[in-house]
């Protein structure tokens, strides 16, 4: 018997070369889109304007998401949310005498 063996086992996530976090953005902003569409139709706005601005939205996105997803890669939009949790520099505002001083340790009996 012959048995087909799954090759993708621990990759991430594909679609069209959108990968990991990208294919996310990219669907909640199209459903996000779709939404405000809905929504606006049903208030009452001109058909031509919801057109106007779903597609407009949509292509926005799609944009967006592909040149993000080329500019950063995989793992990229992690590694910028990272680095913007660590601090540039450390400040030190003690005086350097502080940190030279001995300080014998006590002895425990």
């Amino acid at each position: 018997m012959n048995y087909n063996i799954n090759k993708g086992i621990g990759r991430t996530a594909e679609f069209k070369g959108l990968k990991a976090q990208y294919l996310f953005i990219f669907a909640g902003g199209l459903l996000g889109t779709l939404i405000l569409v809905m929504i606006l139709y049903m208030a009452g706005v001109n058909s031509y304007i919801c057109l106007f601005l779903g597609a407009g939205g949509a292509s926005l996105i799609v944009w967006q998401t592909f040149s993000l997803n080329k500019k950063y890669g995989e793992h990229g939009l992690m590694k910028i949310g990272a680095r913007k949790r660590h601090p540039r520099y450390i400040i030190c505002r003690k005086p350097v005498r502080r940190y030279l001083r001995f300080t014998p340790k006590l002895k425990v009996v």
